[in-house]
């Protein structure tokens, strides 16, 4: 949104960026990220500046059957948590079934559909996480934000309360959260790596062959994650149970 108002759109693609989760009822950080991305979509959306280049909106009541036509329809599966943190599940897989490449972390399932479908077929990102566990007690997020104009501009646009419309301070609790170092997702260390990372994504987009060569990798890598073999390993893991036959 920021390079496409100071007119940087160079290289860049039109995209709808489409959101899906929920918060438990006491999660209180969670609920102000699901305000801050209607704030945000609401805003883009009614800009005409913005409109040839990028719709964002906000999924309400996402579930199974939400899926079952956001997955087909999707080019790119976002899977954007903090290594280490195990909250990559099975959503990924879904995207991967139906054809989407991803960009992700090496989080959760993310590393199993790298290892399937290898790095040229994934757009990877971010700290590992035994780097995102010996930079926690020296994370200094102001750091970041100095060293990189782009993360600068999006701090400063935050804080200007340029989203929060009549709501003057409404997401100052998150953006706190952002700089402070005991941050648990270390955010900031992984923004230069994850904007990189889109940039390699739409120069990928543009060769239209290879992304449907790299999209049907993608699908075909996807058995991996078949019930089959997934319900044998918990089996052999964990149940250890034995195996019934039929009796004819």
């Amino acid at each position: 949104y920021d390079r496409i108002v100071r007119g940087d759109t160079a290289g860049l693609q039109p995209r709808c960026v489409l959101n899906g989760g929920k918060a438990a009822p006491g999660y209180a950080m969670a609920k102000q990220i699901i305000k801050l991305i209607n704030n945000v979509a609401a805003v883009i959306n009614h800009d005409h500046r913005i409109t040839p280049w990028l719709r964002v909106a906000f999924l309400p009541d996402y579930k199974v059957t939400s899926m079952e036509v956001i997955a087909p329809a999707a080019d790119l599966s976002e899977q954007i948590s903090t290594a280490g943190k195990e909250a990559s599940g099975t959503g990924n897989m879904k995207f991967m079934m139906n054809g989407a490449l991803t960009i992700g972390t090496l989080d959760g399932a993310n590393i199993e559909i790298l290892e399937a479908v290898g790095e040229d077929n994934f757009f990877l990102f971010g700290l590992r996480a035994d780097e995102v566990k010996a930079l926690r007690n020296q994370y200094r997020p102001q750091q970041y934000i100095d060293a990189d104009p782009d993360l600068e501009r999006v701090i400063a646009l935050l804080e200007s309360d340029h989203f929060s419309g009549l709501e003057p301070g409404l997401f100052r609790g998150l953006i706190d959260g952002l700089r402070r170092p005991h941050d648990p997702w270390v955010t900031l260390a992984d923004f230069r790596s994850y904007v990189d990372a889109q940039a390699r994504a739409e120069r990928a987009w543009l060769d239209r062959d290879n992304w449907t060569r790299m999209s049907i990798r993608n699908c075909s890598a996807s058995g991996t994650f078949s019930t089959d073999r997934t319900i044998t390993e918990y089996n052999e893991d964990i149940w250890k149970l034995k195996s019934l036959t039929d009796p004819e």
